[in-house]
Parts: C-alpha cells; sequence; structure tokens
C-alpha cells in the first residue's frame, strides 16, 4: 500500500504546485489581476473536480478488470477508449456553460470590470480541461497496474513546463509577446497537453503498457461500457461537486462574519489541505488494491487492503492533529504578516479554527479514505447520498446554525464542517463493515 500510495501523494502535490505556481506569477501581475484570474479558475476548478470525479471511475474499473485476468486486455482497452469518449462527451455542454463567464460571474454578485477581465481567461484556461481529463485516465491506468511512479515524473515535468511557459506568456520573455492572464491560460493548455504527450509516449513505449494497445481501434463504440462509466463516474462526480462546494459556501459564511474571520479561515484550510494529500493518496490506493481484490473475487485482499489504507490515512492525519494542537500558533505565524494592524487578531482566530480542524483532519482523513474503499469495490451511489447528506445537512446545518444563532461565528462554522465530515465517515465506515451483508463483495470463486 505504501509503496502504491506514495507516488499518488507526490503526484497530486505536483497538481498543487502547478496551480500554485500560477497563482504566484499572476500576483506579480498586480491584485487586479489576480483577483480576476482567480475569479476564473475558481470557475474552472468546479467543473474541472466535477469531470475528475467522472473520471475516476475508470480507476475501479481498470483494477477490477485486471483482478479478473480473464479478457483483461481487451476489457482494460475498451474502457480505456470509453472513458476518453466519456471525456468528449462532458466537455461540450461544460466549455459552453465556461464560455459565458462574465455573465455568470455578474449574477453572482461580482464587479463587472474583474468579471470581464476573468472570462479572458475563462475562455482559454477551459480548454485545458480536455487534455486534463484525459491524463487522469491515463494515471488511473498505470495506477491499477501499480506502476504510479511514471505518474509522478511526468507531473514534475509539468511543474517545470508550467514554471517556464508562464514565465515566457505571462510577462513576455524568451522572445514572447507579454500575454498577461490570458498567457497564464495558454501555459495550463501546453502543460496538459505536454503531460498527455509523455503519457503517451510512456503508454506506447514501456513493454508493460504496450501491450494493451490502448490507442487502437479508438472509434470503434462499446455502448455498454460507455454506460457503465457514466454509471459509476456520475455519483464520484456529484459527491466531488457537493464536497468542493461546501467549502466555497463556507468562504460566503465567513464573509458574512467579518473580513477577519475569512482571513483567519483561509489560513486555517490551507494548512489543512496541505496534509490532505496523503489520504487521498491512499484513497486513490485503497481504490487499486480494493479493487483487483474485487476483480479476482477475494473477500481476503479486500479486507487487507481497505484496512490497511484506512489505518494508515487516518493514524497520518492523527499525528498532523497532534501537530495543530501542540504548534498552531507557530503554523499559523507563517501566514501572518505581523506588518498588519489586523495580523494578531487573524492569529488569533486561526489558532481557534486550528484548535477544531485538528478534529476536521482526523476526520478527512477517514471520509476520503472510506470513500475510496468503497469505490474499489464499485459501490458509488450510496456514498454520494453520504456526501450529501453529511456536507450540506449537517455541515452547512451546523455550522450556520452555530455561527449565526449561537453566536459562535467562525468558531461555529468550523465545528459544522468537522462533524459533517465525521458524519460521512462514520456512515463510509459502517457501509465497508457491513459491505458482506450489502452484497458489496463478489462470492469467492
Amino acid at each position: 500500500m505504501v509503496n502504491l500510495s506514495w507516488p499518488l501523494i507526490l503526484t497530486n502535490l505536483t497538481m498543487s504546485l502547478i496551480s500554485a505556481t500560477d497563482v504566484l506569477m499572476i500576483g506579480w501581475l498586480g491584485a487586479e489581476d489576480l483577483a480576476a484570474a482567480s475569479l476564473g479558475f475558481n470557475l474552472c476548478m468546479l467543473a474541472a473536480i466535477f469531470c475528475m470525479g467522472l473520471m475516476t471511475a475508470s480507476a475501479p474499473m481498470f483494477a477490477s478488470e485486471f483482478g479478473r485476468m480473464h479478457n483483461s486486455v481487451r476489457d482494460v482497452r475498451r474502457t480505456f477508449r470509453q472513458s476518453f469518449w466519456v471525456a468528449v462527451t462532458i466537455i461540450i455542454p461544460i466549455w459552453l456553460v465556461l464560455w459565458q463567464a462574465e455573465a455568470l460571474l455578474i449574477q453572482m454578485g461580482q464587479k463587472p470590470e474583474l468579471a470581464a477581465k476573468a472570462e479572458i481567461y475563462v475562455r482559454v484556461y477551459m480548454l485545458s480541461i480536455l487534455p486534463f481529463m484525459m491524463l487522469m485516465v491515463m494515471r488511473n491506468f498505470i495506477s491499477a497496474l501499480e506502476r504510479p511512479l511514471w505518474s509522478l515524473v511526468i507531473g514534475i515535468i509539468g511543474v517545470l513546463a508550467n514554471i517556464l511557459v508562464n514565465y515566457a506568456l505571462i510577462f513576455g520573455n524568451f522572445g514572447f509577446p507579454a500575454l498577461g492572464i490570458m498567457g497564464a491560460g495558454i501555459a495550463s493548455i501546453a502543460c496538459n497537453a505536454l503531460m498527455v504527450m509523455g503519457m503517451i509516449i510512456v503508454l506506447t513505449s514501456d513493454k508493460q503498457f504496450r501491450r494493451y494497445r490502448l490507442f487502437g481501434n479508438f472509434w470503434r463504440a462499446d455502448w455498454a461500457r460507455y454506460r457503465a462509466v457514466w454509471s459509476l463516474g456520475l455519483p464520484i462526480a456529484v459527491s466531488f461537486g457537493l464536497e468542493g462546494g461546501v467549502f466555497s459556501i463556507a468562504v460566503i459564511l465567513m464573509g458574512w462574519i467579518d473580513t477577519l474571520s475569512v482571513a483567519a479561515h483561509a489560513i486555517a484550510l490551507q494548512i489543512a489541505s496541505i496534509s490532505f494529500m496523503v489520504p487521498m493518496g491512499l484513497a486513490q490506493a485503497a481504490t487499486v488494491r480494493v479493487g483487483l481484490g474485487h476483480g479476482r473475487r477475494d473477500p481476503a485482499m479486500i479486507h487487507r487492503a481497505g484496512w490497511t489504507a484506512f489505518v494508515l490515512g487516518t493514524g497520518f492525519m492523527t499525528l498532523m492533529a497532534l501537530s495543530l494542537w501542540l504548534f498552531p500558533v507557530e503554523l499559523a505565524s507563517l501566514f501572518i504578516d505581523y506588518d498588519n494592524p489586523d495580523a494578531y487578531a487573524v492569529l488569533a482566530l486561526a489558532v481557534d479554527f486550528l484548535m477544531l480542524a485538528a478534529i476536521f483532519q482526523i476526520a478527512d482523513g477517514a471520509q476520503v479514505v472510506g470513500a475510496g474503499m468503497l469505490r474499489g469495490l464499485q459501490d458509488t451511489r450510496i456514498p454520494m447520498v453520504f456526501a450529501a447528506f453529511g456536507y450540506w445537512v449537517v455541515g452547512i446545518g451546523v455550522g450556520a446554525g452555530l455561527a449565526f444563532w449561537a453566536d459562535w461565528d467562525g468558531v461555529g462554522i468550523w465545528t459544522g464542517l468537522a462533524s459533517g465530515l465525521a458524519v460521512v465517515a462514520i456512515l463510509m465506515l459502517t457501509r465497508w463493515m457491513m459491505r458482506d451483508r450489502l452484497g458489496l463483495v463478489p462470492e469467492p470463486t
């Protein structure tokens, strides 16, 4: 599990570094450009997260097909092909919606001048979502074969390429024109396209991957498998969207309290999100290992793989929780500018939030690994219901109630987030423990 998960964890970090690099370099243009690009990027990311969830369906399908062995080459190739077909299908309506970015942002109450500038960025950046989806499918394929190191290598190349192309196109270096935020969008397209080409080279040249002939007969339809990708992937996509949406709403609720709460919330969430990459990688590994056991009809392997990932994920997040409890001031201070007159007020709030973020960390690790374990059993619809209930009914309901009716302010919102994640974790774990009774585990052969 560790051998499979550590390259996945670092690959996830490279994807975070690519977006962080964009923010850093656009920030050098000035506050208005950064604000416009941030609005556009967040709009695109809502679509990208949904698409990522849809493509995640290929991971348990690949793993189960590898586990079955019988006709695995043919089945894997067809799943690969139909996942690409689904990507092309979903991207068309997404592009049509994102093309109207200015109107959407104005409807959300954003300033017209920022919305107009954000649309320039979105209309370019949105083209990078399709290669991103294709990259996800290829990464899922090599992860299911338990060879994820190539994903990390390609991810590192992507980070370096993104830095160079951003530097060239945003500021007009190396003889290129200075395109500002449009240059950042073009850089994202170039970066994702480069990583796709790199992955294609790997898949067509590495002996272990080449034998699957993944790009053969790419025009040939398999409608049953096409529907299977949609059936398995759509609940995952909705779950991802629900989780991303709840954190967007939390920022809005913080804004209703005061500006200092928003700043402190951003600090606490940034600290929490860094450690989240570890259980997220373990969840991806759990999907593969449980999926292999599912395909082999091996309940013992399913049991070992699931619980190993869960113990590693929650164990790591428990250590992170202890760090937040023991060193909240030191961690929050990394993000504080003490020359700002509000610095100490923000620090005090951030420390309060980090106390609750410690509980949040354990619950978040448990729920994401639990979801990965169930995905390995190709169980996605009921977990989607769990996500809707936990994030929105409990998380937002409890958070808003405590913040505004009990006058807990930002502490109430963080209490709600931690409560919602804990409920989702408990529901996921309960369903996992009932997997045999619910018929989620195939009978052993």
